[in-house]
């Protein structure tokens, strides 16, 4: 590795660490938010089974698994304009992620609901609950302990998919190691680089979602 290269990296490393804490980690965090309350929202309409409700998110749903993310984004930043509605780069990013997320989480939310035993909610009836209360202080609660290890497992593959984003001019941390790459020509050693960075992200996230199956466990089984 030539000295050249090394001071390369070396500038360069803040230079990609930066977007990724000002653009990719707020895409991320945003999307993300917005996803869980899609899911929970498409997954209760399917597990309460309201006739054309129901049907709508099962439509939600084939469609968004069933397409491309990359294909999604252009749809949204580079199609709609064309029905006049014009969406800057990053809030068209935050809403592809997050109905592409909510529509895959919706399903592992909706496993997670119908783990929980009839039993229990008949119980939440009998004392006088409503369908909303019971589903907020009874079955969310448990299906959220259960759905929690895919859950962030759908969270750490969203901060990967987030580099899809710089195809929309979004300048997170994969569009700036484009431009040193255009600026440098070495683009093997910026792209290891950038590579690691996601890695590092990646793996603070398995810690935390380590950390909170530890934690979920000190509680036994509910």
């Amino acid at each position: 590795m030539s000295e050249r290269l090394i001071d390369i990296l070396i500038d360069s490393f803040g230079k990609i660490l930066l977007p990724g804490l000002a653009m990719t980690v707020p895409l991320t965090v945003i999307s993300f938010t917005l996803a869980m309350g899609i899911a929970i929202a498409v997954a209760m309409v399917q597990v309460a089974d309201i006739p054309v409700l129901k049907q709508l998110a099962r439509f939600y749903v084939w469609v968004v698994r069933g397409t491309p993310l990359l294909v999604q984004l252009y749809v949204i930043f580079y199609g709609l304009p064309r029905l006049g509605v014009i969406l800057d780069p990053f809030p068209a990013a935050v809403i592809v992620f997050a109905l592409n997320t909510g529509a895959y989480d919706s399903e592992t939310m909706r496993a997670a609901i119908e783990s929980i035993s009839k039993g229990q909610i008949e119980a939440g009836y009998c004392v006088g609950m409503s369908y909303g209360q019971i589903m907020r202080r009874i079955v969310l609660p448990q299906a959220f302990r259960t759905a929690f290890p895919p859950l962030s497992n759908s969270l750490i593959s969203l901060v990967k998919d987030t580099s899809l984003a710089a195809n929309i001019t979004v300048l997170e941390m994969f569009m700036a190691t484009q431009r040193i790459v255009a600026r440098t020509y070495e683009p093997f050693a910026l792209y290891c680089e950038v590579g690691l960075i996601y890695l590092l992200f990646s793996t603070v996230l398995t810690w935390l979602q380590r950390a909170g199956e530890k934690k979920l466990g000190k509680y036994g089984p509910m």
